[in-house]
């Protein structure tokens, strides 16, 4: 059987790639996901979780899921995609295919931002969230973005890149320097029109899955 290993988003949880794990959970896929050190909602526990934590456990969860040395579909989602980036240059026998679901290689879209700001909900969203994340944490994140940039080059796994063009949190043309700066001679690109920062959500999700879905089957035949 397949096996898929999910990472989830800065700040986030399972919840934002569920959608898709259940997707390919229904097509006999084996899915595992885990929730990242420090993201429990309590900030105490955020305030204590650093990038090599989530870089080791990431690698711990990928090595029990090939503990027998079957290859593994890794899909991340935002930061998870970076994290994602590193599992597939550190473990390169294992790592069968790379999925990147709005990889914030370059983070926060002003002029999309300035648009959901018309929601209150979407408002006290951002509030909420930017005034209970640390400091610490931030920086974390912002490390992880910045030593993304040396990896791109050496991933060798098929990969496949998904952005929303209405991403208010990273910039349409992070998915234009992956496809660029990725060494994978296998790389596919999905640019969703109407696809927001949850990709496993909204209105054309289902071309997001599908997409996933048959990208990994292909994969799974090389």
């Amino acid at each position: 059987m397949e096996r898929c290993l999910f990472i989830h988003g800065f700040t986030g949880g399972i919840f934002e790639i569920e959608p898709l794990s259940e997707y390919l959970k229904q097509h006999h896929y084996l899915t595992h996901t885990f929730t990242l050190k420090g993201h429990t909602g309590r900030r105490a526990d955020m305030r204590r979780a650093t990038r090599e934590d989530w870089y080791r456990q990431a690698g711990s969860e990928l090595e029990q899921l090939a503990k027998d040395g079957e290859g593994v579909h890794v899909i991340g989602f935002s930061m998870g995609a970076l994290i994602a980036s590193r599992l597939a240059v550190r473990y390169k026998s294992l790592v069968q295919s790379l999925t990147l679901l709005a990889a914030p290689v370059f983070p926060l879209n002003p002029g999309e931002i300035v648009k959901t700001l018309g929601s209150p909900a979407m408002l006290k969203n951002y509030v909420s969230k930017f005034g209970s994340t640390p400091i610490h944490a931030n920086r974390e994140f912002n490390r992880i973005v910045r030593e993304s940039f040396d990896l791109f080059p050496q991933i060798e796994a098929p990969t496949l890149i998904v952005q929303g063009k209405r991403d208010h949190l990273v910039k349409t043309k992070s998915a234009a320097y992956l496809e660029r700066h990725i060494g994978s001679p296998g790389k596919e690109i999905l640019l969703v029109e109407r696809g927001g920062h949850l990709l496993c959500y909204g209105e054309e999700k289902e071309k997001v899955l599908d997409k996933v879905h048959r990208f990994i089957r292909s994969a799974s035949s090389m």
